[in-house]
């Protein structure tokens, strides 16, 4: 695929996450995807059906969830976004947080998402009552 090819499929992959649009989101997903979020202890999620649920624990608990794209590159199969995700809580409650995501694509879909972020300063801005939420899930709600 070529370099422009691969940002789009990440494009639309990013698209249909603030649209939530699992279905879509999985479509632009390689069959063994790997998702992490590096700085948390968790292992991730494999394969676009588990990812999507480890995605939606918190995105369930969302009104919307808005991208600000700041910059896209690629190069070979791989893709770099640094963007600004705004989650709006179903409380009304507001988090803002800047992302650099990393994606490998492999047959034209995302086959590795790794998300390098701020870990506390981004939880910091978290409710407390989502972060009570947060705590009930565990690995075993997103793997096989």
């Amino acid at each position: 695929m070529t370099e422009n090819l691969n940002k789009s499929v990440v494009e639309k992959m990013w698209a249909a996450l603030s649209a939530m649009d699992w279905e879509v989101m999985k479509s632009c997903m390689h069959p063994d995807i790997h998702y992490e979020d590096v700085p948390s202890d968790d292992p991730g999620a494999d394969g676009p059906e588990n990812c999507v649920k480890r995605l939606k624990i918190a995105f369930d608990h969302l009104q919307k969830q808005e991208q600000i794209t700041h910059h896209l590159a690629a190069e070979g199969d791989v893709v770099f976004l640094d963007h600004t995700e705004k989650w709006t809580f179903t409380s009304g409650e507001t988090a803002a947080h800047r992302f650099v995501t990393m994606h490998e694509m492999k047959d034209g879909l995302v086959y590795r998402w790794s998300d390098f972020w701020d870990m506390q300063k981004f939880v910091g801005q978290f409710p407390d009552w989502f972060l009570e939420e947060m705590m009930k899930a565990s690995a075993d709600d997103f793997t096989d």
